[in-house]
């Protein structure tokens, strides 16, 4: 009975065998616990880590994630978020189109009339193609007017690379011909002086040539002028709807506004008295800015559409400042700088300079000449060959700065689809 009782009874824990198979699960236990703990404590450490950061350090960390997303360190990348963020911006204007189909079908017919009229021969094809001839050339400069500032990305230099060069040529021309009457054709696509008979006696006056240059210096301010809206109109419709702005411009804007108080540094006290300029002068502050050569007038359209100014009131201040007093200030310098005998003076004090003095002035000398024998070129003689290094020079900066111009664009949409794709991500983490 004692022995039956005894084998009855449940095996002792002081068994060896028993205590070898219990401390062998206890350990295959610990082995399969320990990753799940490394794991659950790196997830906690990132949401502590990315819950500690405060609304103002996120916007910094993705704005510098955002400052990544470049052709030149990702371009595969980049190109991606680029062709989608031209598909989505594509996709918005359609359906804005598409809202506004009645002005779009009344452009069309208007467009088909024109067409008819271009197309049918008559009497008033000579008004038709002296029309043709005034309305390409100053859309023309009315777009490089848009390039120049409508703040994509980096705003093309076209002052620099057409509307200069073309003023100091005809400066240069006009002192040389002692005449602007230039032939048309082949004016403005080649300037050549008239015939001898044709050239009025004495001096050319500075006058005339800013009346020569007139249309399309103003063509180009006005363009810059139209390029300042979008700034305008994406603070006035923030305003207006109390959304949220999806301008890192503005945000910068609203932050500076907050902080006015503390501003120490010389740019930000710059842009704070730009902006108490327009929102306390109004129209003449607008002017006052426009009027002369300011790299903060984005500020003043941010400031006006936030402000709520009247559109007419910014425009046409901007207008009158940019297509009228700015661009005559401008073409009085170009005019005085490349007039015949400052051109000559810099000239000889470069030859003046020691040792490379004389192999510095050699190709400039040479340039000046050579555009001197192309504007006495009459039509039926050979063209006067050879290109100077300066023309060749001038011609790869052009093209330089056209291509980054163009890898700025896509640059800024790339980071614009990236933008979208972080809040994205919050508005979704918000949610759960």
């Amino acid at each position: 009975m004692e022995q039956s009782a005894n084998s009855s009874c449940p095996p002792s824990i002081a068994d060896p065998l028993v205590l070898e198979l219990l401390y062998e699960m206890a350990e295959h236990a610990a082995d399969c616990e320990l990753p799940q703990r490394r794991a659950g404590s790196k997830e906690q450490q990132n949401g502590k880590f990315a819950d500690s950061l405060s609304p103002a350090e996120r916007k910094q960390k993705d704005k510098e994630e955002r400052m990544l997303l470049v052709l030149w360190k990702k371009p595969l990348l980049t190109l991606q978020y680029f062709f989608l963020e031209a598909l989505i911006t594509m996709k918005e204007w359609t359906w804005r189109l598409w809202q506004r189909r009645g002005a779009v079908f009344a452009a069309l017919v208007l467009f088909t009339f024109f067409s008819v009229l271009y197309s049918i021969e008559g009497t008033h094809q000579k008004y038709v193609q002296y029309l043709e001839k005034k309305f390409l050339w100053c859309a023309y400069w009315v777009g490089l007017g848009i390039l120049s500032s409508v703040g994509l990305g980096t705003g093309l230099h076209t002052f620099l690379l057409y509307l200069g060069p073309h003023i100091a040529s005809v400066t240069l021309a006009a002192y040389e011909c002692n005449s602007v009457d230039f032939p048309e054709p082949p004016y403005p696509d080649q300037i050549i002086c008239p015939p001898d008979d044709a050239t009025a006696q004495g001096s050319i006056s500075l006058w005339a040539i800013i009346s020569k240059v007139r249309l399309e210096a103003c063509m180009w301010g006005a363009g810059t002028a139209i390029g300042e809206l979008p700034p305008y109109f994406m603070a006035r419709a923030a305003r207006l709807s109390g959304a949220e702005p999806d301008d890192e411009d503005y945000e910068e804007f609203e932050e500076m506004l907050e902080h006015a108080e503390s501003a120490q540094d010389f740019a930000t006290r710059a842009k704070l008295a730009v902006q108490k300029m327009v929102q306390k002068v109004g129209f003449f502050g607008i002017l006052a800015c426009a009027s002369i050569p300011n790299p903060l007038f984005d500020l003043a359209g941010i400031t006006c559409g936030h402000f709520l100014v009247p559109f007419w009131t910014f425009f046409g201040a901007t207008l009158i400042g940019k297509a009228v007093i700015k661009m005559h200030i401008q073409k009085l310098f170009v005019i005085i700088t490349f007039s015949k005998h400052i051109v000559e003076q810099m000239v000889s004090l470069i030859g003046a300079i020691p040792l490379l003095g004389t192999s510095l002035q050699k190709p400039f000398s040479d340039y000046l000449e050579a555009q001197r024998a192309k504007l006495h070129h009459r039509a039926g003689n050979n063209t006067p060959a050879g290109e100077s290094w300066l023309s060749w020079l001038f011609e790869k900066v052009v093209i330089i700065m056209v291509f980054y111009f163009v890898c700025s664009i896509v640059n800024s949409m790339a980071q614009s689809y990236a933008k979208q794709l972080q809040q994205q991500k919050y508005s979704e983490e918000k949610t759960k």
